[in-house]
């Protein structure tokens, strides 16, 4: 009995250590990771609208259960745009994406700011190619296909989740726009019969 009760102690002290240590890298840590993603979203913002003036937040919205942001971009004192940030539920992770969409609600540009998607599969979202696709996009347009397309977005060979999440994830940017912008959810598309 007494054998455990040294073996219950030493235990217990190494694990409230590590709790101490794993509590005090996480301070020392979080605040530079949370300045270095500031940092990161102001410069794809930049990215986004080049020829803004200004990019200010006007909203704070909820997409796929995560809280996001609506930005007003200017210049000259008129708006030329909007970005908005969204998310995507992909195959290992959220996806986190800036949609840039003119004031005809049209996809502009996008950015993906993060992810955990499978390399060399999912991780395929941030290429060019792949996001070069929504430039000009509307809702209607904003649905994955398998084969190749000039009207619609093109799913990643191998990554068809991850295609759908960021491509659900701009239309939804792109609904929740039109939301803020509007002052109402757009209407329900009727029930199949």
């Amino acid at each position: 009995m007494n054998d455990m009760l040294k073996i219950t102690v030493n235990l217990t002290v190494i694990c409230a250590l590590a709790g101490v240590i794993l509590a005090f890298v996480w301070a020392e840590t979080d605040p530079v990771r949370v300045a270095e993603e500031a940092r990161e979203r102001e410069l794809a913002l930049k990215e986004l609208m080049p020829s803004a003036d200004m990019i200010t937040p006007i909203k704070d919205v909820v997409i796929a259960d995560k809280e996001n942001v609506v930005y007003e971009a200017t210049a000259g004192g008129k708006t030329i745009g909007y970005v908005v940030s969204s998310a995507g539920k992909g195959y290992s992770s959220y996806i986190k994406l800036l949609v840039a969409v003119d004031p005809d609600y049209k996809v502009t540009g996008l950015a993906v700011l993060g992810h955990a998607e499978t390399p060399g599969l999912g991780d395929r979202i941030q290429e060019d190619w792949f996001k070069g696709q929504f430039a000009g996009k509307g809702v209607d347009n904003l649905v994955v296909v398998k084969q190749e397309t000039d009207t619609d977005i093109q799913a990643i060979s191998g990554a068809t989740i991850s295609s759908r999440a960021v491509t659900r994830g701009v239309k939804d940017a792109v609904i929740k726009l039109r939301e803020v912008r509007e002052g109402a959810a757009p209407p329900a598309p009727a029930a199949a019969k």
